[in-house]
């Protein structure tokens, strides 16, 4: 898969566009297979990925139970592998409800790439037209023709940036 989803902007955690507050998240591991009608409106089907072997992680913001983004991945060789990231319908583009969700999600892959004794390592496959747009957004760098992969110190930065001690 390769991944395509925009990152508004980099943000100290989620911000409600609205008001402009910071709002605290939380994330999970989804455990059971995600029925079709939990994604009804999201460009992917969740189910394929989960099928496949890789884990799906949810984000949230604290106190509520709706969904504002998810990510599949799976390690693999010593790096955090990303199949899909997606933010919800609700915060697509400049009008949705949350801002800073996409690199909420890659900080969340960074972090479990940390966990795992991945030294933050996590890679993914990307659109053409955006490989420039990741690398300077996240600090990636391309190590084949759109393959990404952030290393150590990039995925510190969004770490520190997203995910509260």
């Amino acid at each position: 898969m390769q991944v395509d989803i925009l990152i508004d902007r980099l943000t100290e955690c989620l911000v409600e566009r609205s008001t402009g507050r910071t709002v605290e998240t939380k994330y999970i591991k989804r455990e059971n297979p995600i029925k079709k009608r939990e994604y009804s409106g999201w460009k992917f089907d969740w189910d394929i990925t989960m099928k496949n072997g890789y884990s799906i992680y949810e984000l949230f913001v604290e106190g509520n139970d709706i969904v504002q983004g998810r990510i599949s991945l799976k390690i693999e060789g010593g790096v955090v592998n990303i199949d899909i990231v997606e933010t919800a319908p609700h915060n697509f583009g400049h009008e949705g409800k949350y801002e800073g969700v996409g690199g909420h999600l890659f900080a969340i892959a960074c972090k479990i790439s940390f966990d795992a004794g991945c030294d933050g390592v996590v890679a993914f496959d990307a659109k053409s037209s955006l490989v420039e747009y990741y690398k300077k957004e996240l600090g990636a760098i391309e190590i084949y023709p759109r393959r990404l992969v952030i290393f150590e110190d990039a995925a510190q930065k969004l770490l520190d940036q997203y995910i509260r001690k």
